[in-house]
């Protein structure tokens, strides 16, 4: 499909979505909050153009990025940070801009944060890291849990949130010593083993917001639950991880595909989730050393690079057999999934796992927008390309950005040397 019929689709998509909105709304009202305003209409025109300038460097994207992640936690109070922005009316938020804070990607921040104050002469992200990580546990559930959703809504435990928080966390104790941290990611690794059976499925502690039968995904859940049970000592927290690690690698198929691993279409699952289902697998094999985990998230991984264009496009959703199921890309899973493949090449050492991420980096690139004055839009990472693509639609993710910024942070050291890129390596982000 050529570049035009590219954008009648993600036009007609767009034009689907306010006929909807017409029909099933309140009135006129109601869908003349939902029509983009300027900002949004322009940015689609940039991107129909080709995006925005991309620099070779990363610095000026890495730091736009950083930015914008401190604009999401001031836009909240307590330490959380903003789940996204968004650039029209939100039928579910009942607003445009910021929107309330988000407890599991504020969790998964936090070592982003901590790597670039680390490395990046940015000390001030540090202070912010810890008051994420303060805020977490200010807000923790009594059993353990971390809440799904956002701040605001129902509250209810959820197993991937709770997972996602624990890595905060355990990057949080490891560089500031307090004990309160580790305190709180045990207590969330008892919650998570008192919702696992003896085949490694997740039975209990499901998110109101995400599909109950889909959630291969949580592999990422075990690999937090690794990570806990080395650090602190708790072998029953390992038993649990990879009693789950087990049960995906199992499931999965010959030709890597990860079934049932999707927020809400287990037939056709987002790369997003997909990517988070290979980080668990590789990132857990390397915490139990266990090689059988670490080819599952090979195997997943080689079919997903060889779904990069050249000019580093990937769909935003697959069907059976690693089928491009859609003309519109996921910004978050390609962010990610360059993160995994730099993982593997510090893991394995495999040097072919470098080749996609270059052009990966540079398609992320000229979706970031370091222009507008438009806070909320300056330097973070929308959901999809085109913006009106179905994963985030006229969104800026906290997610995307946070991601996105842990690429260009390993893509700066992958430069140093694998030994030094390892060495400098925050494996929690």
């Amino acid at each position: 499909m050529s570049d035009s019929q590219r954008r009648r689709v993600a036009d007609s998509e767009s034009d689907s979505m306010f006929s909807q909105l017409a029909s099933t709304g309140t009135g006129l009202v109601r869908f003349a909050r939902a029509l983009p305003g300027t900002t949004a209409l322009l940015e689609r025109f940039r991107e129909s153009r080709g995006g925005h300038p991309a620099e070779e460097k990363h610095d000026a994207h890495l730091h736009a990025a950083l930015d914008w992640i401190a604009c999401a936690q001031d836009a909240t109070s307590g330490g959380g940070i903003a789940r996204g922005y968004s650039l029209t009316w939100h039928l579910h938020f009942r607003r445009r801009g910021w929107q309330p804070a988000y407890p599991e990607t504020t969790g998964y921040i936090i070592p982003t944060l901590l790597r670039a104050a680390r490395d990046y002469g940015r000390p001030e992200l540090k202070d912010r890291a810890v008051r994420a990580a303060q805020w977490e546990v200010e807000i923790q559930m009594e059993s353990g849990a971390v809440r799904g959703g956002v701040i605001g809504e129902e509250e209810a435990p959820a197993v991937f949130n709770t997972g996602q928080v624990m890595l905060g966390w355990m990057a949080a104790h490891e560089a500031t010593g307090n004990q309160a941290f580790a305190e709180a990611a045990v207590r969330a690794a008892k919650f998570l083993l008192s919702c696992l059976d003896d085949n490694g499925h997740w039975r209990g502690g499901r998110s109101l917001f995400a599909s109950p039968d889909s959630t291969l995904y949580n592999a990422r859940t075990a690999w937090a639950l690794a990570e806990a049970g080395v650090r602190y000592g708790e072998s029953a927290f390992v038993e649990g991880a990879r009693r789950n690690l087990s049960f995906v690698a199992d499931m999965q198929h010959a030709d890597g595909w990860l079934p049932a691993c999707c927020l809400s279409d287990p037939e056709h699952p987002l790369l997003h989730t997909i990517a988070y289902a290979v980080r668990g697998l590789l990132e857990g094999g390397r915490v139990l050393k266990d090689d059988r985990l670490v080819r599952a998230a090979i195997l997943a991984a080689e079919r997903l690079a060889a779904s990069v264009r050249a000019d580093g496009w990937m769909p935003g959703r697959f069907a059976t057999d690693w089928w491009p199921w859609v003309e519109w890309s996921c910004l978050t899973g390609e962010a990610q999934m360059a993160n995994n493949w730099m993982r593997l090449w510090i893991i394995t050492g495999d040097e072919r796992w470098l080749e996609p991420v270059p052009r990966v980096l540079r398609f992320l690139k000229r979706t970031q927008n370091r222009t507008t004055k438009v806070r909320g839009l300056r330097g973070g990472i929308k959901g999809s390309w085109p913006i009106s693509g179905d994963y985030g639609r006229f969104e800026v993710l906290a997610w995307a950005t946070k991601y996105f910024a842990d690429a260009l942070m390993r893509h700066d050291a992958t430069a140093r040397g694998r030994d030094a890129a390892a060495a400098a390596d925050h494996t929690l982000a």
